[in-house]
């Protein structure tokens, strides 16, 4: 696979973890530093060649997005980038967002960006999931500890060289005693239209939700899916503490902002 010209940004959700910041205000578009989730996810996008973004989102959210991404002067980088919007009309789960896209994306491979996590700077993986593509999906995986095997997704894998592997198959928060690995699946995906068909026939999984987790599953049981794993964490900007630590992280990436910062950092009592 060479080239992969449209990404799905799932941008629903109540954003309960995020109250009350969020009682008035979609998660999607809290600002972290000077931009807001989605840009961050956008430009991620057009750095690995995407030129269509589906934002899929709550009722009502889609014109506030459009705005923040057509209103007035095009936003730097992004002058060329179609925005398409996909309305989830009831939360169903992650899988459900995803297949709502599926009339904007149609038979395309394409992207999976979760707004909810934000790329360190300089850690872009979805140029490695196309490079790793032998023509199926191709998920992101991370090394995680045992006390998170209830907060991801987990992959079932199989032969394995270097930081890709094949993916046989994938269990949605197994818990530490039931996690077939200690990789999760990380909010960064390549999809072909499989995933889309393996998603229109899913039951109810975990949380009584359409679970993407359980496609990938599905497709990996066929030996469509592969997977690469990271070195570097995505910064989770869908907690409190997270936000906190994506500005210091982003914040100190930006040189103009990078030497007043850590000036501002090192006069703070208490911080050594």
């Amino acid at each position: 696979m060479k080239h992969v010209d449209v990404a799905v940004v799932p941008a629903a959700g109540l954003g309960t973890r995020m109250r009350p910041a969020t009682r008035a205000i979609p998660k999607a578009l809290l600002p972290v530093v000077d931009r807001p989730a989605v840009q961050h996810v956008a430009e991620e996008a057009v750095r690995a060649g995407v030129s269509e973004v589906v934002f899929v989102v709550d009722l009502g959210v889609g014109s506030l997005i459009r705005q923040h991404f057509t209103n007035g002067e095009p936003l730097e980088g992004l002058e060329d980038l179609e925005i398409r919007i996909a309305v989830q009309e009831e939360p169903h789960g992650l899988g459900h967002a995803v297949l709502t896209a599926r009339e904007v994306i149609g038979d395309r491979p394409f992207f999976c960006l979760l707004a909810d996590n934000i790329v360190r700077p300089g850690a872009d993986v979805l140029p490695a999931l196309v490079a790793a593509s032998d023509g199926g999906s191709v998920v992101s995986l991370r090394e995680v500890g045992p006390h998170m095997l209830d907060r991801y997704g987990v992959a079932v894998p199989g032969d394995r060289r270097g930081a890709e592997l094949e993916v046989i198959g994938a269990v949605e928060k197994p818990g530490i005693e039931h996690a077939p690995s200690n990789l999760g699946l990380v909010g960064r995906y390549l999809f072909t239209s499989d995933i889309l068909d393996a998603l229109a026939g899913l039951e109810p999984g975990h949380g009584g939700e359409i679970q993407l987790t359980d496609a990938i599953d599905s497709v990996a049981r066929q030996g469509k899916c592969r997977g690469v794993v990271g070195e570097h964490d995505l910064l989770d900007i869908g907690i409190p503490l997270g936000l906190l630590e994506a500005a210091v992280v982003l914040g100190l990436a930006r040189p103009e902002f990078r030497d007043d910062f850590i000036t501002f950092l090192r006069s703070l009592e208490g911080l050594r």
